[in-house]
């Protein structure tokens, strides 16, 4: 097993892949199959989420990049502005990963929070997509 404990350049060339799913990217200490198959074990600082694109290594020097997997996603698209922010409102209050793009919400599918929005007059689509969530304001600043 080789143990990764930090992150290299994303400009680096890599060994490995290891795709995962955004719970799995939020665990700063777990032990993964990459996408061949090697056994790895990652031990990163606490807080330490990964985003696709990161490249993760240790003292060998053997480099595995991080995808997104794809999973079951809420989607609300919409270009009203009025009901954009207030989607984004209570889903923020909730304290749910989020991931926005322009005019496009995506969550990880939650029944209650679909007819939350439906009942806010919108309309919720699933679709099976990488997630890539905003990163929280407090990530990265040591709180």
């Amino acid at each position: 097993m080789r143990k990764l404990t930090e992150l290299a350049p994303e400009d680096s060339s890599t060994d490995d892949v290891v795709t995962l799913a955004y719970e799995d990217r939020q665990k700063s200490r777990v032990l993964l199959n990459t996408d061949s198959g090697a056994k790895i074990g990652v031990f990163l600082p606490r807080g330490q989420v990964l985003r696709k694109g990161m490249i993760l290594t240790g003292v060998d020097h053997y480099r595995v990049l991080v995808n997104s997997a794809a999973e079951s996603l809420s989607i609300v698209r919409t270009e009203d502005a009025l009901q954009f922010a207030r989607a984004c409102y209570h889903l923020g209050n909730r304290h749910i990963a989020l991931q926005i793009l322009p005019n496009e919400l995506r969550f990880l599918t939650d029944h209650v929070l679909d007819k939350m929005l439906t009942g806010l007059g919108l309309n919720v689509l699933h679709e099976v997509l990488p997630f890539e969530p905003e990163q929280g304001a407090y990530h990265g600043h040591g709180h």
